[in-house]
Formats: structure tokens, C-alpha cells, sequence
């Protein structure tokens, strides 16, 4: 399998899982799942499957790769107040949806979590021979750009630089999944791995720990392992 490295910098990023409630807040690294959307969209691969009229699905055929990930340092944590606009479930605000003329009626103000000078790393092991060609290529802007710029989990925050290197950067901070016989630390997060947008009760995660040193668990098969290994 081929390995390399994409380095990432961003002044803000926000990675948020699936929530409800006021206060949302972020993982202190970018997940896989996020991880790997990122790496389909510099290497120009259209993941998304539009065929279904109500929701926009993922496509089956999407290739699978083994992903790391990890912070040069760990980033500040910050929050700022939005206005969150959605389809309230149950009927409250029933009578301001007919003004609405379908768009979303129920706001609320919540609080957001983000994360100011992020700088981290994504590893990347694939058997496709193409695929840093692609990314290389999207870089800099030869690629096919179909549904917009690459950002750092909220498309509000942009990324300031992002490059391909053959060398594992040292001084990582690696989040690797959580071992049985491994003790509690610090900074444990669950971070999604593969997403199911039809059936949320098959959107897969694991725990992730940081940790200095790399290791195997590092990596993970994202968006699932292939079925023949």
C-alpha cells in the first residue's frame, strides 16, 4: 500500500458530531469520517449519491483506505453563538411554517464550540495508485471541482494551507483507537468513522486516546474494513 501525508492548517475549525440541545460542541481533532471526506474532495471523487429524491446518500462504491490522524499541538478552544435555523420535531412553531414557505422556521440561538489555529496531520495508506496524483492535482486546481471548496468541518472555516508530504511529520500528536487493556487518559474522545445517512444506528465510531508516539492502531480503515481482509 501506498503511504503519505496531508498537512493541514486552518485559523478555525469545528468538528461536530451528531448533537441536539444548546451547546454543540467539537472534537479536538478531525475525525476519519470527516478525514476521509476531505481526501475525496481534493482528489476530485464525487461521494455523494443523489438518486434518492429525499435524502442525500453516500455511495456504496466509494473506496476504502486506512487513515491516522493527529495535531502538531494541541489547539485552543473557543465558542461563539449562532442562530441555528432547523424543522423542529413534534409541532411546536407549527403555525410559522405556512409563512415560511418550507424553508426552515424554528430559530434558536446556540452556542457553538471551535477550535482557533488548528494544525494537524492526516495519514493516508491506500492501494489505489492514482490517488495522491488526484489530490496533488486538485491542489492545484486541475482536478474535477464539483460542490466546492475543501473545509475544516464547518464550511464557514477554510483551510489557509494544505500540502502532500512523503515523510511522517515527527511531534504529532497521534489519536489512536482505544485498546481493551489500555488505561483511561486524558483527551479520550469518540470520533466518527464511517457515516450512514439513511440508518444513523449503522454510522460507525470508536474511542481515540492521544497519544506522542505512533503506532498501529493509529490507523484505521475508513469509511469500513474491506470484506476479503
Amino acid at each position: 500500500m501506498e503511504t503519505f501525508w496531508l498537512k493541514i492548517q486552518a485559523p478555525f475549525a469545528a468538528f461536530r458530531g451528531f448533537q441536539a440541545g444548546v451547546y454543540r460542541s467539537t472534537a479536538p481533532v478531525i475525525p476519519p469520517s470527516t478525514a476521509y471526506g476531505l481526501v475525496l474532495n481534493l482528489a476530485g471523487i464525487e461521494m455523494r449519491d443523489y438518486s434518492n429524491p429525499k435524502t442525500t446518500e453516500i455511495k456504496k462504491d466509494l473506496p476504502n483506505m486506512q487513515l491516522a490522524i493527529g495535531v502538531c499541538y494541541e489547539p485552543e478552544r473557543n465558542s461563539l453563538y449562532q442562530q441555528l435555523h432547523s424543522y423542529p420535531v413534534g409541532n411546536s412553531g407549527k403555525e410559522l411554517a405556512e409563512l415560511t414557505k418550507g424553508a426552515k422556521f424554528w430559530i434558536v440561538p446556540v452556542r457553538r464550540e471551535l477550535l482557533v489555529d488548528y494544525k494537524g496531520v492526516i495519514g493516508i495508506q491506500t492501494d489505489d495508485q492514482t490517488l495522491r496524483g488526484k489530490i496533488e492535482d486538485g491542489l492545484c486546481g486541475k482536478g474535477n471541482r464539483e460542490y466546492g471548496l475543501p473545509f475544516a468541518g464547518d464550511n464557514s472555516f477554510l483551510f489557509d494551507k494544505i500540502e502532500v508530504a512523503d515523510e511522517q511529520p515527527e511531534g504529532v500528536i497521534w489519536y489512536v483507537r482505544h485498546q481493551p487493556d489500555d488505561k483511561q487518559v486524558k483527551g479520550s474522545c469518540r470520533l466518527y468513522i464511517g457515516i450512514d445517512r439513511i440508518d444513523n444506528s449503522k454510522t460507525t465510531s470508536a474511542i481515540f486516546v492521544p497519544k506522542n508516539e505512533f503506532s498501529k492502531f493509529a490507523w484505521t480503515w475508513t469509511p469500513k474494513k474491506p470484506e476479503n481482509l
